[in-house]
């Protein structure tokens, strides 16, 4: 994603979001950080950690994915409000693998100063890229038009919430350093006590969200309906809550801050609750509201909102450890231990959390049992890919993943955000919808199999996945990235 990619060798520039350590690069870097100015040789590059890429790209191509087949399959789509579904677990890997660039990149930067403009440059591309796209401004793919009216802008989004999480992490990691010594001492939590300072700022972070979450009165609100499509377009309605600690979709403390803060205009205006149960009777596919839907139903809200947003920091946090391990422990046993222990702990214990209807798995919420399961799944896959990668050195049949991992903002904005397809889109023959995207999505492949519920699926995987792992190719034999 908006992701960080620091120089590769002097001829080479990598933009992405996190580049590896192995033993002998991280030996060469200690002593770059104690003479503050030794570089590697000359025509030598570092070495990557490839799974890191492809675990990244993966995570790209599942966004792109969801988002473009998710309509048609929304068992793969976001969970309409409780529960976990594939696109529910994108965001959290976007900030597992941003936390661990932080790890991986800050460390070779031993100036705080230097450090601290790049984070807050970064922070700010990646603010200004979250507004353009996400704000309202471009209505691609759909829509040949652009420009939003600033009384409806979206303030927050995906790469507002990156910006977030990377600032505070990041920040924490370059202030906390002097006070860390070089080798890890013996013994089996000597990485976490090395790093208090990170998990102080967590549980600070977890304390705030919960006793805001649970602690803060809900009382009724109101708001206008906007969908122009409803034949209650205009209409003023209420939302009876007056509660507190409240989870449900209308009335719980998430929204409540987002309409305090933000203003109601300017949230989500097509939440994955519309299709619940409670909305609609084609749950959970997108349809016509019931007759007897309750009024939230048409209210906005905001899934990257202010306090989800500040509970998402936990994701980039157990990130930013796991980088801590790989730049620390030095046998791929060790590291492999525990990562697996501690993923396995954390998936344990959010699955446990919602079961139990302790704190239900949520992406809407950002709960924290959803922080738990999502950050132990990317905490296993990145292990498993780690092993079959960096340690078995299987990766050819990844190759177009690891491509899209070294150019990721490039496919997130094309891809992903409709960028491409949007131009694409804008070249038609006597009608917007007769286009090459729509001729090749009917005649190659929903024509071909009889189904277009299949056909957008493979049009996805093979159309837009599999071609933007191409060109991402095709620009790495060329050493060309989009850098932030």
């Amino acid at each position: 994603m908006a992701d960080i990619k620091e120089d590769v060798g002097h001829r080479r520039q990598h933009l992405i979001l996190a580049v590896e350590a192995p033993k002998s690069e991280a030996q060469v870097e200690e002593k770059e950080e104690e003479d503050g100015k030794a570089k590697p040789p000359q025509g030598t590059e570092r070495k990557r950690v490839a799974s890191l890429d492809i675990f990244r790209g993966l995570t790209v191509a599942l966004m792109i994915l969801v988002d473009d087949a998710g309509g048609e399959w929304p068992v793969i789509g976001h969970a309409p409000w409780n529960g976990c579904n594939l696109a529910d677990f994108v965001m959290p890997f976007f900030l597992f693998i941003v936390g661990m660039a932080i790890a991986l990149a800050l460390k070779r930067i031993p100036d705080r100063t230097k450090a601290s403009k790049k984070v807050l440059l970064r922070t700010l591309k990646l603010l200004f890229w979250g507004l353009l796209l996400q704000g309202g401004f471009s209505h691609a793919p759909d829509e040949l038009t652009y420009g939003v009216d600033m009384k409806k802008i979206r303030w927050c989004g995906i790469l507002q919430r990156i910006a977030l999480a990377y600032l505070i992490v990041a920040f924490v990691e370059i202030l906390t350093r002097n006070s860390l010594t070089k080798d890890l001492l013996p013994g089996k939590f000597s990485i976490f006590r090395l790093y208090f300072w990170h998990w102080i700022v967590g549980a600070c972070v977890l304390i705030v969200y919960l006793a805001t979450l649970y602690g803060t009165y809900v009382p009724d609100w109101q708001f206008t309906v906007q969908n122009r499509d409803s034949a209650d377009f205009g209409k003023v309605l209420t939302v009876a809550c007056n509660v507190r600690g409240k989870l449900d979709p209308p009335c719980n403390a998430v929204g409540y801050v987002d309409r305090k803060v933000l203003g109601i205009n300017h949230m989500y205006q097509h939440p994955a609750w519309k299709r619940s149960k409670a909305c609609t009777k084609d749950s959970p596919h997108e349809g016509p509201f019931r007759r007897d839907a309750p009024s939230w139903c048409w209210a906005p809200f905001e899934p990257e909102g202010i306090l989800s947003s500040i509970s998402a920091i936990l994701s980039t946090i157990i990130g930013v450890h796991f980088g801590h391990v790989l730049v620390h422990m030095k046998g791929h046993l060790s590291r492999l231990q525990h990562w697996t222990i501690m993923g396995l702990g954390l998936l344990i214990l959010g699955i446990i959390l919602h079961f139990t209807d302790a704190i239900p798995l949520n992406k809407q919420l950002y709960t924290f049992s959803y922080v738990c399961v999502t950050s132990g799944a990317a905490a296993l896959v990145f292990s498993a890919f780690y092993v079959v990668v960096d340690i078995w050195n299987f990766k050819l049949p990844f190759l177009p993943l690891e491509w899209i991992g070294m150019n990721a903002m490039l496919v997130y904005v094309m891809a992903a955000e409709g960028i491409f397809a949007g131009f694409i889109n804008g070249w038609y023959y006597e009608d917007p919808h007769n286009t090459l995207i729509y001729w090749i999505q009917k005649h190659i492949f929903i024509n071909v199999w009889h189904s277009r519920r299949v056909g957008i699926l493979l049009y996805v995987l093979f159309a837009e996945i599999l071609f933007w792992g191409i060109v991402a190719g095709v620009l790495h034999r060329l050493s060309i990235y989009w850098k932030l």
